[in-house]
């Protein structure tokens, strides 16, 4: 019996150093990605800093191609934000002055538009658009800055694989000097957990 458990020890032995040396990477870890150089490029141009983090995400890795989506929906939030903020200001200029030739005009209108309100209905009009445009600002300044964080998250993924490739090893185990056993050891990848299993022979 004794025999047995020895050559069983042995045969999983091979098999385990055979697995070793199949496994063996050769990882660069010279390069390092600045999530701080995506936050910068993020601010100054929007989408640059996915596009940073695009070009050093490795081929067919998970997260590289998001930067196709994300883009045009980053800057269709910000352009319809900002089209909307020069809409509502130009809007609340236009009714100002109307109020204002109004004031100084005995009531007389300026501009056609304006012609079914009064100069307490423009008044109103003028509040609201203020208030639809302090609300572009703010849309505005929301996806600006949803760009920048997103941009600095992606970056911390760029240099860490977050594929769902999970790694088994098996190698022998002497648990007393009398008992030899087997070690299971499954390593999720890039993560520092890992849980292992010891079977007795």
């Amino acid at each position: 019996m004794k025999i047995v458990k020895l050559v069983l020890f042995l045969f999983i032995s091979f098999l385990s150093f055979s697995q070793e040396k199949d496994s063996l990477e050769i990882v660069d870890t010279s390069y390092y990605h600045s999530p701080k150089k995506a936050f910068l490029l993020a601010s100054i141009l929007p989408g640059s800093g996915h596009i940073y983090n695009h070009i050093h995400f490795k081929k067919g890795q998970y997260g590289k191609r998001n930067v196709f989506w994300k883009i045009p929906l980053f800057y269709s939030a910000i352009g319809y934000t900002a089209f909307s903020l020069i809409q509502n200001q130009g809007i609340q200029k236009d009714l100002k002055a109307e109020y204002n030739y109004r004031e100084n005009n005995k009531g007389s209108a300026l501009d056609e538009r304006w012609y079914n309100y009064d100069s307490q209905g423009i008044l109103s009009l003028t509040k609201e658009y203020e208030g639809k445009r302090d609300f572009s600002i703010l849309l505005f300044g929301a996806a600006y800055l949803i760009q920048i964080i997103d941009a600095g998250i992606e970056a911390h993924f760029v240099s860490f694989d977050i594929s769902q490739d999970l790694t088994l090893n098996i190698h022998p185990e002497i648990i007393t000097p009398k008992d030899l056993g087997i070690g299971i050891t499954l390593d999720f990848r890039n993560r520092n957990n890992s849980l292992s299993k010891y079977s007795k022979l």
